[in-house]
Order: structure tokens, then sequence, then C-alpha cells
């Protein structure tokens, strides 16, 4: 499988290209949404594995799916937990106090996908063109502030929400005893940081977004 970074990406925070880590990452993340498609399932709950579950998950996760069939909802994708970036407007869902419109996030904790959101995210040809799937997701709803970066994937029609309050959280957060992070903590590939510009600072993507 060939893969390859957007020309021009570099981290916002660290001014890098991606990290093997976050290749790793996209990839899984791509890997079920390729099964997604190939099985023809309608609908999956995607967890990544650092994850906490918040107290009676079960039982408001069956709110959320009563509230999503009463509203007869059409929806791509939903996030049980994200990082929510602090200027974005998001509305609830009309007549649901459930679920918002969701805005330009980081993260993909946890998050229910349909076939056709699937679908979608994988018609938007992300392998040649990589950048970190928490990046790809905001761009894929058009909620991305990044212009160059929206411009790469002209068809940015996904339909998305987020559960409010959200019902999964990180394990660990920067700083904590046993964070670990796979995709901040590990090394950029020889043939990116070759093309590399020079690092601006020292403070990553998690530690930034854990202050917000």
């Amino acid at each position: 499988m060939g893969v390859k970074m957007l020309d021009g990406y570099s981290d916002p925070y660290r001014h890098r290209p991606m990290t093997m880590g976050e290749y790793g990452c996209f990839l899984s993340h791509y890997a079920i949404w390729r099964d997604v498609v190939d099985k023809g399932y309608e609908k999956v709950l995607i967890f990544e594995d650092d994850i906490r579950f918040e107290h009676f998950f079960r039982q408001r996760m069956a709110t959320i799916w009563r509230d999503i069939a009463r509203l007869n909802l059409d929806w791509d994708l939903i996030y049980l937990g994200r990082k929510r970036l602090v200027d974005e407007s998001e509305p609830f869902v009309r007549k649901s106090r459930a679920l918002v419109h969701v805005g330009y996030s980081y993260w993909t904790l946890s998050y229910m996908l349909s076939n056709a959101g699937a679908q979608k995210l994988l018609k938007g040809e992300p392998l040649m063109k990589m950048i970190p799937v928490d990046e790809y997701l905001p761009v894929m709803f058009n909620r991305h502030p990044n212009d160059t970066w929206n411009a790469a994937f002209p068809e940015r029609d996904v339909v998305a929400f987020s559960v409010y309050p959200l019902l999964v959280y990180p394990s660990h957060y920067t700083g904590d005893v046993g964070y670990i992070s796979d995709t901040e903590q590990s090394e950029v590939p020889l043939m990116d940081a070759e093309s590399s510009i020079a690092p601006g600072g020292d403070r990553s993507k998690d530690s930034v977004h854990d202050e917000l």
C-alpha cells in the first residue's frame, strides 16, 4: 500500500511533517473504513485503545440511538469522544439535547460511522495526500480552517455531529503519570524529515489542546 504525505503539510504546533505514529494511526482508521464498505456494514462504532468511558455509557448510548431514530437523523459520522476547540459554535440539533452540529475538532477517540460515511472518507483518496486522521475528518465535514488542505479534497460532504456531553475521554492527558503518545512520541520518516522545515517550538499538538 503506497502512502504519501500531502505536499506542504506541516504540523501547526510543532512545524514538522507527520510522524510514523500518525501514519500508523491513519492507516488503522482507514482499514476500518475499508472493512465497513467491503463487508457492507450499515454502521459501526469505533474506539481507539487509550480511552476511558463515562459512567453509564451503555444507558446513555441507548438514549442517543433513540434520539437518532426519533429525529430520523441523516448522519455519516457522530463523535463520542474528541477535543472540542473553544472558539467553535456548536448549536444543538433541532429538537435534541444530546446531539450538536460539530465544529473543528481534534482526536478520534471514538465515533460512530455509517456505510455512506465510510464511502465518502475513502472517496477522498487520502493515502497519497495524507494528513493526520484528526485533521482529515474535519476537512471532510467541511469545518477545517485550513483552506489549502481543504482544496486537496474537493468533495467535503460528510454529515457530522457529536454527542453532548461526550461519552469517551482519553485515559491519560499530557503530563499524567503513564502518559504515552504513539503519534507525538514517534519518529518522522527520513524521506519527510529531509524536506521538512525546522521545528518551531517544543509544544506538542496534544499539550496545546489540553490547555484549551
